[in-house]
């Protein structure tokens, strides 16, 4: 069956109930995304067509995300693009809104707050980003609900369709933000992280890398070589030693290290403990961001041992 492409709301609740009815679905999933799609997003909707009946994603360069008015015009629309790969994938409906349709009345006067979670890290380089995103991403879940309607756990139950949204475990702190939301605001639906999406050559895919140049992409694989110098030592369990990787990082003239730390997956506190003389033990989470030429990069890797 075609995708099929719709730009309101109730087009998409009238689309996704005649797509549920058809299939007799029990289940439908959401891929929230800002378009641009590339391989990561791929294996988003690749995971969410393998566990759900209906896939619905959605395509919205969200403004409220963006503090630099020229980095929100030059992000890029390739919605064609988009639909192919997402048609290719298996994904029913594609939900492509205009600004006009998610922020009605202009900019919302009410908005999700990320808290201290949201302040940290990607959201001491970039104030406010956090509270965007959440406020769209609690939009698009209240958008994406089953026309049937859900349990209270997102869950199949009593006879209600499970509804399941998907995020890149790339962004990790979007990530924990997300599930937090969704847990202490008791949102119907279960949140499932995708890994991440690397290249042959392990630099994690991002709608960004396309701004690189040919020098400056050859000096963003420090990023992840750094972090799989983390990943190989908490796997031996080893000390860390984090200043090491950290040297090895700003070695490279291109890269402008923004943070580079151990935290608690969860919380995402550092563990300075784990990161210096002693053994590394249990579980976290390396976390980097950096600046190759004029582009900002994050990545992660889980860490266990």
């Amino acid at each position: 069956m075609p995708i099929k492409l719709v730009t309101t709301v109730e087009a998409l609740h009238g689309e996704g109930a005649r797509l549920l009815a058809a299939k007799q679905g029990k289940s439908q999933g959401l891929v929230p995304t800002m378009g641009a799609l590339h391989e990561g997003h791929a294996a988003l909707a690749r995971t969410a067509v393998e566990q759900n009946d209906v896939v619905v994603a959605t395509i919205f360069v969200n403004p409220l995300q963006f503090g630099d008015a020229v980095d929100l015009d030059r992000y890029p629309r390739t919605l064609e693009a988009d639909l192919a790969l997402l048609e290719a994938e298996g994904v029913d409906l594609v939900f492509a809104p205009p600004v006009e349709e998610v922020y009605p009345g202009g900019e919302p006067l009410v908005r999700v707050t990320s808290g201290r979670l949201g302040e940290k890290w990607e959201g001491a380089s970039r104030p406010g980003h956090f509270d965007g995103a959440l406020t769209v991403v609690a939009k698009l879940l209240h958008y994406g609900l089953p026309a049937a309607g859900v349990g209270g756990d997102g869950r199949a139950g009593g006879g209600l369709p499970a509804y399941r949204a998907y995020f890149g475990q790339k962004d990790a702190q979007q990530l924990a933000l997300v599930r937090r939301m969704v847990a202490d605001l008791n949102f119907p639906v279960q949140i499932v992280g995708v890994p991440t999406v690397r290249a042959e050559d392990g630099l994690a895919l991002s709608s960004r890398n396309r701004f690189l140049s040919d020098e400056e992409r050859e000096a963003a694989l420090v990023l992840s070589r750094a972090l799989r110098l983390l990943e190989e030592r908490a796997t031996a369990r080893e000390p860390l030693d984090l200043e090491s990787a950290q040297a090895l990082v700003e070695s490279q003239p291109l890269v402008a290290l923004d943070y580079f730390d151990v935290v608690d997956p969860a919380t995402l506190e550092p563990l300075a403990e784990n990161c210096r003389e002693t053994p590394f033990r249990g579980e976290a989470l390396a976390l980097i961001a950096a600046k190759v030429g004029p582009v900002r990069l994050i990545d992660n890797v889980p860490l266990s041992s």
